[in-house]
């Protein structure tokens, strides 16, 4: 637990249908002052295994999209210093005691960058785009918030200095092919509305090259081919991501010009 010297925690986790995950997640976090789950009205037993864990604090909230579950999840937190996870996300026991480390004795961060491992079923993705993943994860709520134009790939705002953690976090992202693109495919859908938002249109060029050169540079230059069949795997998922991104939006806006001409 986190010494009476120490700033108090709260660890967010927003869910839907997480009842795999959710309670080794849950079991783990014995060093939080508080835990609020925010969850999407989950079909599971999500629910259930929340409410079972006494420190949690469970609240069902209407998605819209990734950066308000986020924003609204943080101001349910009673403390200052947020600790935020992914329910497919694990700790391990020396970055749970970096963090209680830190707590005690931050004198000048804002917020922390997390780097993370990324595990493709049971063992690891060691590139194809992977190995400089990082994301902020510890933050004091005062100074940072996620930015509310940004509906996926939440980017947190932070106003002052940036640490990093050395120990890295456990990302079981991919369980499965079809998991992860049904993953990428809402993901994908939520960046094409993005670019809605600012007016942003697709050309043939967009739609062609676009996926192509992504394939291309993950596969070989952030060496995707060293990851063997996993790696190819993983570069086209990523990759038909972007191809979902730029049919969505050619639809938005041929919904909207549609909706145009039957007013006129």
């Amino acid at each position: 637990m986190i010494n009476s010297n120490s700033e108090k925690l709260s660890v967010l986790i927003i869910t839907l249908n997480e009842e795999k995950h959710l309670k080794a997640l849950l079991s783990d976090l014995d060093f939080a002052d508080e835990i609020v789950v925010v969850d999407s009205f989950s079909t599971d037993g999500t629910q259930t295994i929340a409410k079972s864990f006494p420190k949690v604090k469970f609240i069902q909230n209407k998605f819209e999209n990734f950066s308000a579950q986020r924003n609204f999840a943080i101001s349910k937190a009673q403390n200052d210093w947020i600790l935020f996870l992914d329910a497919d996300e694990v700790l391990t026991p020396e970055l749970k005691q970096e963090i209680v480390q830190t707590l005690q004795n931050n004198k000048t961060y804002s917020a922390y960058f997390f780097e993370r491992i990324f595990m493709f079923e049971n063992s690891i993705l060691k590139y194809s785009g992977n190995q400089t993943d990082k994301i902020f994860r510890l933050f004091d709520k005062k100074s940072a918030r996620y930015d509310e134009k940004r509906l996926v790939h939440e980017k947190l705002i932070v106003n002052g200095e940036i640490g990093f953690l050395k120990n890295k976090l456990i990302h079981y992202s991919y369980s499965s092919y079809q998991d992860y693109r049904d993953k990428i495919i809402f993901y994908g859908k939520f960046k094409a509305q993005e670019k809605f938002l600012k007016n942003k249109k697709t050309t043939v060029f967009h739609q062609l090259f676009h996926p192509s050169y992504n394939f291309i540079y993950n596969y070989f230059m952030r060496l995707g081919f060293l990851d063997g069949k996993k790696g190819i795997i993983i570069c086209y998922l990523n990759a038909y991501s972007i191809v979902i991104r730029y049919r969505e939006l050619k639809k938005l806006w041929k919904q909207k010009k549609s909706f145009i001409s039957s007013k006129t």
